[in-house]
């Protein structure tokens, strides 16, 4: 039975708190704490709450009831998240709690039943609908969840709109460290008309005991594995860092051998790929987890679902799992209290030491939760030598102490002791204003002069600020108006509009990527009978994505490698390679040619001044080299960011399918298209299929279903066009390495058919011995389609990868076979060559 079934008829409040409490503890055995309690009578009666509780104290259950009130009354109610795994995750329940045809979801890609009267959505997406709507938007209640992310530099501004541009709704703002919210009580009353409560517990349902220890590591977790401290999670701020720690402790037996066969049951026959999966496979079949965002989503999945089963005894990471994520962890374990931000290396704030040890002991999963500080290993090795000195007080004194390094941001239990009783630093604002936000308002009815007004002058910032951002908006405006972008009416229209947009500006353009008509517009300008075509229309599209930086830097740290290496070789001197070196950087195909695009497209679409181009190859260099995702994450170093890279191309699959008209869409681009997409969907199908399932306008009442550790991908051989690339690009990674003699790689791919590094070079002496050293063309020609064929049977292809040789005469190529069952099984083409010889030889 379903909450909303339970629901009174009339709005009221008594009626309403008497059935939510019955449902919580019949369905769910809940009783609610005084808290919870407290802040659903607020909600009921109309008031806004800030609701800042320790983790684990049901802010959950109240964002429940919120929606209860909302829907009670017949009002629309928005959920709100920073990130879209949230966002993903409370739909789900939601679904569970009210039904499915009550309950949608709005992302930057696509919508599932977006009228239904809850709402989940990220931050961003309520902030672009206030501003396009203001205090007519059909809003009646938001639920904002970890709040603290108002504070935010860059996103901070998304979860300050809603505030300000809609005061018809009721607010309940939650975290587990918001510290003074003095100001957002008296703005949000004075905002909304509503009493605003602000509900704070110190109380934690489960109680948190705190250790700071001098014992090294490993010993530290041997100890509290010993003593029945696990889960335990062991928190670093590296992902590196994390990976060597979870490395590490497989010397050490950390669960038993029920445990190790309840893991691989729930594992059954979920799909590891080469590289992290292989280390990872091992890590959780012992007992050990790794969690941290560079991760595959599946591989984070199946962490948490086992860790959620009791069966990870350690998980290390990093401060991912802080989160939102309900992972149950009995002991949080600091291996430091400083942290690189990206700019320098600080101590921990207090809202991040308490984000972080707040995941430590869950209700319903322990009756107390344990927070470990690690000292740094200056003073541990000085323990441990003041230890071997014993008592004696001569022999202290001659102890050689262990100086920390240079530049060392250093803690110790004073700043540990400060840190568990320091309140969360108070939450800044970081309001901005861009070209979207101005187009947004003006799109909207009303005086959109006085909109904006209200919206600078009102706003959270410092006066100064205030002036700045006006200064912006007027030198904004003043743009558009010159771009013919929007124009002022001698006369308000019907709906009370000053200002106007003139002709068809895109509706969604704030909520998908800005860039997506300036990458319409580009494709224009290229040749379509260029044989590049398809890959310089792939890096028009790249080139509107956003950087994935650990592999532009990978990419730069490669290209330069290699061009040391060709410059040693030509008797370069070191400090002309050096001065060389500096114009050596990642692959950044039409790198002029798109800048000046933009340039002109600017000039009558102002509103791109926000956004950033940034031509790179990472999808085309990908394709180019014929290489698998695997093999691709192995040639630049990148396991630890492969789910970063899966992310990346999961996007630019999707600016492929959605940016590009079918009318400009060749062959070769369909082509790629379909690689692109099943690579994605064999490596994480999670990634394309809830997007896909959105895409497809799911209706309201239909119940999509949530990501399955158990769900495997579909059949690579059930695309056949798209098995069909992956087999072509398979084959020609082969006359790649071919090309540059790289013997010992091809061996390594197939050695196990019989040709290893040996068989292969001799089998090419003769055609290099006929065409010269650099007798194998690899250019557009060269990959062709017309140099590959295909003979299919039930059970395996034969294929042919015809060589491109100087003269043309193409009478040498490889032959091989493909299984079928291999492949659908591996998720990519199980290619055994048999044949490297002239045609008809």
């Amino acid at each position: 039975m379903t909450l909303t079934d339970r629901l009174p008829p009339a709005p009221d409040p008594d009626a309403l708190v008497e059935a939510f409490t019955d449902w919580a503890y019949e369905e769910r055995g809940l009783s609610l704490y005084p808290a919870q309690e407290e802040a659903l009578l607020e909600l009921v009666t109309g008031g806004n709450v800030i609701l800042s509780t320790p983790t684990g104290s049901g802010k959950s259950l109240v964002a429940v009831g919120a929606h209860a009130a909302a829907l009670a009354r017949g009002e629309r109610t928005f959920y709100t998240a920073p990130i879209k795994a949230l966002v993903s995750e409370k739909f789900f329940q939601l679904i569970d709690t009210f039904g499915a045809e009550k309950v949608g979801m709005l992302t930057g890609d696509a919508a599932v039943n977006d009228k239904a009267p809850i709402i989940c959505c990220t931050a961003e997406i309520l902030a672009n609908i206030a501003l396009r709507s203001g205090p007519g938007a059909d809003v009646g209640s938001v639920v904002m969840d970890e709040f603290h992310f108002y504070a935010d530099p860059d996103r901070g501004w998304a979860w300050q709109v809603p505030l300000i541009e809609l005061p018809q709704a009721q607010f309940l703002l939650m975290s587990a460290t918001l510290g003074d919210v003095s100001f957002f009580r008296e703005d949000l009353t004075r905002r909304t008309g509503r009493d605003t409560a602000v509900i704070t517990s110190v109380e934690r349902p489960v109680p948190l005991h705190f250790r700071y220890v001098l014992t090294p590591l490993h010993e530290t977790i041997a100890e509290l594995l010993q003593t029945h401290e696990a889960p335990v999670y062991v928190v670093h701020f590296t992902q590196a860092a994390a990976i060597e720690r979870a490395q590490a402790l497989m010397s050490v037996n950390v669960t038993s051998r029920e445990d190790k066969q309840a893991i691989a049951d729930l594992i059954g026959r979920f799909r590891f790929t080469a590289g992290f999966g292989k280390t990872l496979s091992r890590l959780v079949r012992h007992g050990i987890g790794v969690h941290h965002a560079g991760m595959l989503p599946r591989y984070r999945r199946l962490v948490e679902t086992l860790a959620q089963a009791g069966l990870l005894k350690v998980i290390c990471g990093t401060d991912t799992l802080g989160v939102g994520i309900n992972v149950p962890i009995r002991t949080v374990l600091f291996t430091a209290l400083s942290k690189y931000d990206g700019q320098r290396t600080r101590p921990l704030k207090a809202r991040e030491f308490h984000q972080i040890a707040g995941r430590a002991g869950r209700a319903g999963y322990d009756t107390v939760g344990t927070v470990v500080a690690e000292a740094p290993d200056h003073e541990v090795e000085n323990a441990r030598r003041l230890a071997r000195a014993g008592d004696d007080p001569k022999k202290r004194r001659r102890v050689v102490r262990t100086q920390p390094p240079e530049g060392f941001v250093g803690w110790s239990q004073t700043s540990f002791e400060k840190l568990q009783n320091a309140q969360p630093e108070p939450l800044t604002s970081h309001f901005a204003v861009t070209h979207a936000m101005l187009l947004n308002v003006i799109s909207r009815p009303g005086d959109a002069f006085a909109a904006m007004r209200h919206l600078l002058e009102d706003n959270h910032e410092p006066r100064a600020r205030q002036r700045r951002h006006i200064r912006r908006a007027i030198a904004i405006y003043r743009a558009l108006r010159t771009a013919g972008v929007v124009e002022e009416l001698p006369e308000p229209d019907a709906e009370g509009r000053r200002v106007r947009l003139v002709g068809d500006l895109q509706l969604d353009f704030a909520l998908n990527q800005p860039l997506s008509p300036f990458a319409l517009a580009a494709i224009d300008l290229l040749d379509r009978e260029s044989p590049q075509y398809a890959m310089d229309v792939l890096s028009v599209l790249e080139a509107t994505l956003d950087n994935p930086r650990p592999v532009l830097i990978a990419q730069e740290k490669k290209a330069r490698g290699e061009a040391v290496a060709a410059m040693k070789a030509d008797g370069i001197e070191y400090e002309e390679r050096m001065a060389l070196l500096e114009d050596v950087t990642y692959p950044r195909p039409l790198d002029e040619l798109l800048h000046a695009a933009l340039e002109t497209y600017r000039s009558g679409h102002p509103w791109v001044e926000d956004a950033h181009l940034s031509p790179k190859s990472v999808a085309r260099d990908m394709f180019e080299k014929s290489m698998t995702f695997v093999e691709y994450i192995g040639h630049y170093g990148l396991a630890r960011s492969e789910g970063l890279v899966l992310r990346y191309l999961a996007d630019a699959y999707r600016a492929l399918r959605q940016t590009v008209p079918d009318e400009a869409k060749t062959e070769e681009l369909a082509d790629v298209e379909a690689w692109l997409g099943e690579l994605v969907r064999q490596v994480d199908s999670s990634l394309l299929d809830e997007w896909e399932a959105l895409a497809s306008g799911a209706g309201a009442g239909e119940e999509p279903a949530p990501p399955s550790l158990d769900a495997t991908p579909t059949a690579v051989t059930a695309n056949p066009r798209a098995f069909r690339v992956l087999v072509r690009n398979a084959m020609f990674r082969r006359v790649e390495l071919a090309a540059l003699r790289r013997f010992d790689e091809l061996g390594e791919l197939d050695a196990d058919a019989g040709w290893d590094a040996d068989a292969w070079r001799e089998a090419l002496a003769p055609y290099f011995a006929e065409h010269g050293h650099d007798g194998i063309g690899t250019g557009p020609d060269a990959r062709g389609p017309q140099l590959f064929t295909v003979t299919e049977e039930p059970e395996r292809w034969l294929v042919r990868q015809v060589l491109e040789d100087p003269e043309g005469h193409r009478d040498w190529g490889i032959t091989a076979e493909v299984d079928l069952s291999a492949s659908d099984e591996q998720g990519s083409p199980v290619v055994w060559v048999t044949g490297v010889e002239p045609l008809g030889g």
